[in-house]
């Protein structure tokens, strides 16, 4: 992977791209140097705005990005209804096939880590890899602090900054710092029915009844600090796929992609460049000691 100073200020090309009844704001960034490496496919957290992955840019520099704002979601107009997790998935896949993007590694962070799930099961035909940060299985999550969920549920974490620095180590579980203060001033609050969208798309849903079906590649990554969604979460998830490694951020919160870029991208770049063969499905015994 090209170091990070390679690739300081690389921006995407951003443009809208209406695909079906919606109409979503789209980041494409191009590998720096001509590559047959499978794009990366990213799918944001709840009420994240596509600025957020601007570090993915920066570091992951040797294949095709893309991401988007959900309906409702920085600058993409709002759902004029709900929608399903399946639904936000074939918008991605469509997405993916207009910009000639066959098959596709595919990450997804907290929210956008139970899209990712969903997408590779949609389209597992078509998903090289998986990366999976700081998410769930669904509705069979264990929770997280209550001091950390309420906070999460106030809008001030999106339009005061000063709100969001006083509390951000009690909500993510990170130390705030430069990198923090850079997350902060890229907020983009989402409209409220695309906030409430996001809430209701994952209703009564879980990854465990089809995730024995995800037979690719799997990266499980976890904070042990995280307030939000506590590491027991990505054992579950290790448990139950069958491809899967994990890794835990030492000291890392909810946002270690943010407060610990250099290690986790390191990791991701690492994963990503790997050989499928080197990577086989987990034994019985193997996957009996996944909590060990």
């Amino acid at each position: 992977m090209a170091a990070k100073s390679n690739a300081a200020g690389r921006l995407p090309q951003i443009t809208m791209e209406t695909i079906g009844a919606h109409t979503v704001r789209v980041a494409h960034w191009h590998a720096l140097e001509p590559s047959d490496k499978r794009p990366l496919l990213f799918f944001n957290g709840i009420g994240a705005n596509l600025e957020l992955a601007f570090g993915l840019g920066e570091w992951i520099t040797d294949r095709e990005i893309i991401t988007f704002d959900m309906p409702g979601v920085g600058e993409s107009p709002a759902a004029k209804f709900p929608y399903r997790p399946w639904m936000m998935a074939r918008l991605a896949r469509k997405l993916c096939d207009q910009y000639g993007m066959d098959d596709v590694d595919v990450m997804g962070v907290s929210w956008g880590g139970a899209m990712a799930q969903q997408f590779a099961f949609q389209y597992r035909k078509t998903v090289g890899k998986v990366i999976l940060a700081a998410t769930t299985a669904g509705m069979t999550m264990v929770p997280g602090k209550i001091g950390a969920l309420s906070k999460m549920a106030d809008a001030r974490r999106y339009t005061d900054p000063d709100y969001m620095k006083k509390n951000f180590e009690t909500l993510y579980g990170d130390e705030s710092g430069d990198n923090s203060s850079n997350h902060i001033s890229s907020l983009k609050p989402p409209a409220p029915m695309g906030y409430v969208y996001q809430l209701t798309a994952f209703l009564g849903w879980s990854s465990l009844p089809f995730i024995r079906f995800l037979r690719m590649p799997v990266l499980v990554m976890g904070g042990d600090r995280d307030a939000i969604v506590p590491m027991a979460n990505a054992h579950i998830l290790n448990t139950a796929l069958p491809n899967s490694r994990l890794h835990v951020v030492e000291d890392g919160g909810h946002l270690f992609l943010v407060t610990k870029a250099e290690e986790t991208v390191g990791v991701i770049a690492e994963f990503l460049d790997e050989p499928h063969e080197e990577m086989q499905p987990k034994s019985i015994w193997e996957q009996s000691l996944s909590f060990a």
